[in-house]
């Protein structure tokens, strides 16, 4: 019996792209708590996530296969109900991404993780969309978002990004066990240029009561002495 492929297999230096993101991750699971880890889209189902703490982790794909079918823009969960989710390679391949962190967000609970991971636009796997034979293939026919336009999306939403990071330092041409002199270079002179980058954010509510009312300053009441009108009377006894 074989293994059914997954969408890893469709990518370049699958292997070590799959087994890098999930060193990556490994190093947050034991920081996660809770009751239910949604992992988004196909990349995410197939992530190895046994290290996390949350034992109920929820597959869900817009297309038919393992765990739950669904809409990324509708998922069939009420408010506040997850505790962590997990995009993998999920916003370079959708129409609305911002839309899908808008939904994400509603079921995600105060202080819940969001794992984002993605691919770098600046870094060596550019070099893929500038050449017509690869163009056209994956990863290289999806959006490369700015890492900093993500964050900027998360903190429209109210999101804190706890960590930013970037690796694998290597195109995706070629073999990915080759050149490993030139990828140590990179990471050690260029740390953000790695192909791929990690954001780590955590939900923030935003109170509904404004801090200047809740530490607002009573004013002082301003009383006659009590000795002020004895004085007088006093004074106004000796000029007579």
């Amino acid at each position: 019996m074989t293994d059914s492929p997954t969408p890893w297999q469709a990518l370049p230096a699958h292997p070590q792209l799959q087994a890098a993101v999930e060193n990556t991750l490994n190093a947050w699971w034991p920081k996660v708590f809770g009751y239910h880890l949604l992992k988004m889209g196909a990349f995410s189902s197939a992530i190895d996530t046994h290290r996390c703490s949350i034992s109920h982790q929820i597959s869900l794909d817009c297309a038919p296969g393992g765990g739950v079918q669904a809409d990324f823009h509708q998922l069939p969960f009420q408010n506040a109900c997850i505790d962590a989710a997990l995009m993998s390679l999920l916003l370079e391949f959708e129409e609305d991404p911002y839309r899908i962190l808008r939904e994400t967000d509603r079921v995600l609970i105060s202080g819940g993780y969001l794992f984002i991971v993605g691919f770098n636009p600046l870094s060596s796997l550019f070099f893929g969309k500038l050449l017509p034979s690869l163009r056209q293939r994956a990863p290289w026919h999806g959006r490369f978002f700015l890492p900093s336009r993500v964050r900027d999306w998360l903190s429209v939403l109210g999101y804190q990004v706890i960590s930013d990071e970037r690796f694998f330092y290597h195109p995706l041409i070629g073999d990915p066990n080759r050149f490993a002199f030139w990828q140590d270079v990179l990471h050690a002179w260029l740390p953000g240029a790695g192909s791929l980058y990690l954001l780590v954010a955590r939900k923030v509510d935003i109170p509904l009561t404004p801090l200047a009312d809740k530490w607002k300053v009573a004013q002082p009441k301003w009383t006659t002495a009590a000795t002020a009108g004895r004085a007088g009377r006093v004074v106004g006894a000796n000029e007579r």
